[in-house]
């Protein structure tokens, strides 16, 4: 347990200092290239009913979470197996990758950065790179809405939640976790191409995420409570309580709730995707108006948030460690 509590606590300043430089491969790229690979093996028959679709759907989830299980574990294993430090020292380089706090600061400050250079064109790209809606019409005030609920909704799926898992059960199920979260974001799709065979990895995401996106939302109440004056913890709590379900996924909204009430905005509403509109409820109360700064502000709830949970998750481990 000592040497889990070394490796979690690093691994989380490893993520807040370095994130994820681009020259080094990333292990949830190679889930993701796993993910592609399989969907052609298991879709490769032109024609297909539905019913297949969703046992094909099922196929996918229990080859993908398998593989990573057992290679995580393996390689966690081997390290420990060698002496206790090197096994802290791959937990630690484990856990740092799991984690995604710096590189989504980093990405949505260089939608920040451009518009605060008033290159809307070039903020657009930059907020493209991190959202999946359409970027090309938006204005500067819909580009830094975008980032904003970027930053809101992964402050859980990119987070938090790694770090609920990875305190709970190492990097294993830590990695578990982001194959997963990476298959919803590939496969989980209601579209014509994705509605029966991306329904298990769908279904399976919104289970994982369901504890950690209320988990995240309470943190980020209590953070906005402790940030000072550009955050209002009454507005944070009431706009979560009102509007928590207003998204079709029964967890994205919490977070983008408590963000919006915490600094006065109003996030969500209609967006594109893919050349269509889609119809989408309002989160929280135009108290004024979204500004580029609300993206650094958005970027700050959630390092707060993640540095409490981090701590909560630390103490709960030491307790476990002395009772043991």
């Amino acid at each position: 347990m000592k040497y889990h509590i070394i490796a979690f606590f690093f691994g989380f300043v490893l993520d807040l200092f370095l994130g994820d430089p681009y020259f080094m491969p990333h292990p949830i790229r190679l889930i993701g290239g796993f993910i592609s690979y399989m969907e052609k093996i298991l879709r490769k028959e032109e024609t297909r009913t539905p019913e297949q679709e969703k046992r094909r759907g099922i196929w996918l989830v229990l080859a993908v979470t398998g593989i990573t299980l057992g290679v995580s574990a393996l390689i966690l294993g081997a390290a420990y197996a060698c002496s206790p430090v090197t096994g802290c020292v791959v937990e630690t380089i484990m856990t740092y990758q799991i984690l995604a706090a710096k590189c989504l600061k980093v990405e949505s400050m260089k939608v920040y950065t451009c518009l605060k250079e008033n290159d809307l064109d070039k903020a657009r790209k930059a907020v493209s790179m991190i959202v999946g809606r359409d970027t090309a019409c938006l204005d500067e005030t819909g580009v830094a809405k975008a980032a904003i609920e970027t930053v809101a909704e992964n402050t859980s799926d990119g987070v938090i939640a790694p770090l609920l898992y990875t305190a709970l059960g190492g990097p294993v199920l830590g990695f578990c976790y982001k194959a997963v979260n990476t298959m919803d974001s590939m496969v989980g799709y209601k579209n014509d191409k994705y509605f029966f065979f991306g329904r298990a990895a769908a279904r399976l995401d919104d289970v994982v995420n369901y504890l950690p996106a209320r988990i995240s939302a309470y943190g980020m109440i209590l953070s906005a409570g402790l940030l000072g004056k550009s955050y209002s913890l009454s507005g944070a709590f009431r706009i979560y309580k009102r509007d928590r379900y207003n998204h079709a996924s029964p967890n994205s909204a919490h977070t983008e709730a408590v963000c919006a009430g915490a600094l006065g905005i109003q996030l969500a509403g209609d967006a594109s995707y893919f050349g269509k509109i889609v119809k989408k409820p309002y989160i929280g109360d135009p108290v004024r108006k979204v500004e580029v700064e609300d993206i650094y502000r958005a970027n700050r709830l959630m390092y707060m948030a993640a540095w409490m949970v981090e701590i909560l998750c630390l103490l709960m481990m030491l307790g476990i460690e002395i009772c043991l």
